[in-house]
């Protein structure tokens, strides 16, 4: 059970639903916001609702207090892949990072492309999870590309987006009707962009490391046609249209142009993505190999200058586990995937630090964005909605280790990092989380 009552004092309060910035307190009651008071307002909150009673203290002074995290592109690997995470696991790492909200995508086994699937994840994650999971269904069946699967069904049944994540959808026909059926069910269609015949099966990014190292390069251009063809597909549909993980200089000129023509799309980037290199392969480092792969210099700079315009609308993680038999493979044979949910704060405060993005912008790409995209009541503190909130220490320093995160997923190419900021409390539903490790 939650907190009965509880304040957050002193704290640095940032809700961009309510455009608020400012030091003063949040009162938590029975779960639920009950309100939010600055230091040279009229009320106390000791007065509101919570007279006469003992009340516990959270002193946040210095530290900034948000709306709990939603990570919007997650794979929890249940049903199916246990071995590489679970719900349970999943939402502990998700906690751990400061996250109160998952959207799971459907690449699992059997895929989430039916009702029952679906049911399964809520009803898991209900007895398991300690946030909230949102399932993500499958644009095709078995994600196939070959017939589209139930959409009505899997949203009445809690789906909360499509995506055929891990698999293009490479028949522009079905694609096209993906998107007139988001207009009917108000729901993002979410796009791995990738053409796999210009891809080639290739295993990194295609340029000078790939040729030095003697690894099969995946040209940009494989995910910028991609993009371009789902554009033009969302401005023919005038469906909704969201782009994944996007890694490259091209795809965020072609997203910017896009919304400058007033086509309904929006797109996420990684903290990888506007962090490392394709140079963290050297060594053939199988815990750099991502899907998209890891770009150049040129490519950061560009997405970073998404972020700070809105172009990019969000960041996710991307959070693909897999066990550590998987990743020591030879490098053409390793999965593709980086555990991110416990690293991404961390990570992402660094653009704040560079002076990329204001705070209250990355409380609009972590918290807001993702939920106006997916439609899930959270990423807000507003009186009345559920008490998911994370408290920050922006000055808190650790050093990343593999060992010591909570997902079975150990599988990070910043192990061995030092990382300046923390979520030191996450709190879902006026649950208290204190950060481990």
């Amino acid at each position: 059970m939650p907190n009965s009552a509880f304040i957050i004092k002193n704290g640095f309060i940032i809700d961009p639903s309510q455009n608020i910035e400012g030091v003063g307190d949040l009162l938590v009651e029975n779960g639920k916001i009950a309100g939010i008071y600055f230091k040279n307002g009229k009320k106390d909150p000791k007065k509101n609702g919570a007279a006469n009673k003992e009340i516990k203290t959270i002193d946040a002074s210095g530290r900034y207090v948000l709306p709990g995290l939603i990570d919007m592109h997650v794979h929890l690997r249940e049903p199916g892949f246990e071995h590489k995470e679970n719900i349970n696991t999943g939402t502990r790492a998700a906690v751990n990072g400061g996250f109160t909200s998952v959207c799971c995508m459907p690449n699992t086994d059997p895929v989430n492309d039916n009702a029952t699937v679906t049911s399964y994840i809520i009803k898991k994650a209900r007895e398991q999870g300690i946030c909230n999971v949102y399932p993500i269904g499958a644009i095709t069946k078995a994600q196939k590309g070959e017939e589209l699967a139930e959409f009505g069904m899997m949203r009445e049944a809690g789906c909360i987006g499509f995506s055929d994540d891990g698999h293009p959808v490479t028949n522009s026909l079905m694609m096209r009707r993906a998107l007139e059926y988001s207009k009917i069910f108000d729901s993002p269609i979410i796009s791995h962009c990738e053409d796999l015949l210009l891809a080639d099966s290739g295993v990194m990014n295609e340029g000078a490391v790939s040729s030095m190292l003697g690894l099969k390069g995946i040209p940009s251009g494989a995910e910028d046609i991609m993009v371009a063809r789902d554009i033009l597909l969302a401005k023919l549909t005038g469906g909704r249209l969201h782009i994944a993980h996007v890694s490259t200089k091209c795809s965020v000129a072609l997203i910017r142009r896009a919304k400058e023509q007033g086509i309904r799309v929006t797109a996420e980037t990684c903290p990888h993505y506007f962090t490392i290199t394709d140079k963290a392969v050297i060594g053939y480092n199988t815990s750099a190999k991502v899907n998209p792969p890891l770009r150049t210099e040129e490519d950061i700079e560009a997405i970073k200058e998404g972020l700070r315009d809105g172009t990019i609308d969000v960041i996710a993680t991307d959070h693909a586990p897999h066990h550590k038999d998987e990743k020591l493979q030879e490098f053409d044979k390793a999965p593709s995937g980086i555990s991110g949910l416990e690293t991404a704060l961390g990570l992402s405060l660094a653009l704040v630090r560079n002076g990329v993005i204001s705070m209250k912008q990355l409380a609009e790409k972590m918290c807001l964005n993702p939920s106006l995209i997916t439609g899930v009541r959270a990423g807000n503190l507003k009186q009345g909605s559920d008490a998911d909130i994370v408290i920050i220490d922006q000055d808190a320093e650790f050093t990343v280790d593999a060992d010591k995160l909570l997902s079975k997923g150990k599988n990070t190419p910043f192990c061995g990092v030092k990382l300046k900021g923390l979520p030191v409390i996450t709190i879902v539903k006026g649950n208290i989380y204190e950060r481990q490790h």
